[in-house]
């Protein structure tokens, strides 16, 4: 009996431990090799980012090498004092927020319904509007600035608003294709149970497609993001009062205006940087532990 047993083991699991090989743990050299590998590819990334904190803090600019390792005696926040008197570093944030706190608003709710609608609705026309939608991201948008500008300063009377500088990214194509792309890997059986328990298409895009698709929500607002916090052409354009204008215009004015007064100029930029930077930087390092796989497929049965 026991004999028969392990032979019918030994036919059971044979089969499954020849299709799988193993797989050989790489060597405690190997590990070394790429510890090694990752902290130069880290130290080379984070370099510039060192490099612009430590020149925003030196009282006198260092340009050699031994910059990037300077005096204790040469460390101020005076170059932070210097640029926050000539400009407003919190009114420049505050700006910057209202900026792109309503461009990702808007593209996140467009991007979601239009998505939605290129995806699960039905609808004649459709592959028309995505074609549109693919042609739309070969076209710059410095090719389209001055229309822009004429049809929001002129026609719209929204020059020196913070609505004229929002209104131009409110839809983005991009967002709506990734949004689409997600929703299209959501099985369709969840949308029709949905229905036949009598939902309407605005719940089941807020309670079934939605939660399903959260990877989309948090890339698509990291790639909004980094747009306009960093823009400074259009808001120039767009409004020349210096309390409207967000952190990025502000820096771009005072490099070509003022910047040469000031006793360390290059010191007074990079502070400024860093300010700009910090929203950034800390908006990747909160979202970045949100981004997890998921089974689409697992509310299905069978």
């Amino acid at each position: 009996m026991t004999t028969t047993d392990s032979r019918a083991q030994a036919q059971t699991t044979t089969p499954a431990d020849a299709a799988s090989p193993r797989r050989r743990k790489p060597g405690r050299a190997g590990r070394i090799a790429r510890w090694i590998l990752l902290a130069v590819g880290a130290l080379a990334f984070l370099f510039p980012f060192y490099y612009m904190v430590i020149g925003s803090l030196q009282t006198k600019p260092d340009t050699s090498p031994a910059g990037a390792f300077p005096n204790p005696a040469n460390i101020t926040f005076q170059n932070y004092v210097e640029i926050n008197e000539r400009i407003s570093l919190l009114s420049g944030l505050v700006n910057s927020g209202i900026f792109t706190g309503g461009v990702i608003l808007c593209t996140v709710v467009f991007g979601v319904l239009a998505g939605y609608a290129l995806s699960v609705l039905h609808w004649r026309g459709r592959g028309v509007t995505f074609s549109i939608a693919l042609l739309v991201q070969i076209v710059p948008f410095q090719l389209l600035m001055i229309p822009l500008y004429v049809l929001i300063a002129r026609d719209y009377g929204l020059a020196d608003t913070h609505l004229g500088m929002i209104l131009p990214f409110a839809i983005n194509s991009a967002a709506v294709l990734i949004f689409r792309q997600y929703f299209l890997q959501v099985p369709r059986a969840l949308f029709d149970a949905a229905r036949i328990d009598g939902a309407s298409e605005l719940r089941i895009l807020w309670s079934v497609a939605l939660p399903l698709v959260r990877p989309a929500l948090l890339t698509v607002v990291l790639l909004t993001f980094i747009g306009p916090w960093n823009e400074f052409l259009w808001p120039f354009l767009i409004t020349k009062e210096p309390s409207l204008q967000p952190l990025a215009v502000s820096l771009a004015n005072y490099i070509t205006t003022v910047a040469a007064s000031a006793s360390n100029p290059f010191g007074a930029i990079l502070a400024g940087a860093v300010v700009l930077a910090i929203p950034a930087v800390a908006l990747f390092i909160i979202f970045q532990h949100q981004f997890q796989s998921t089974d689409i497929g697992s509310g299905v049965k069978g």
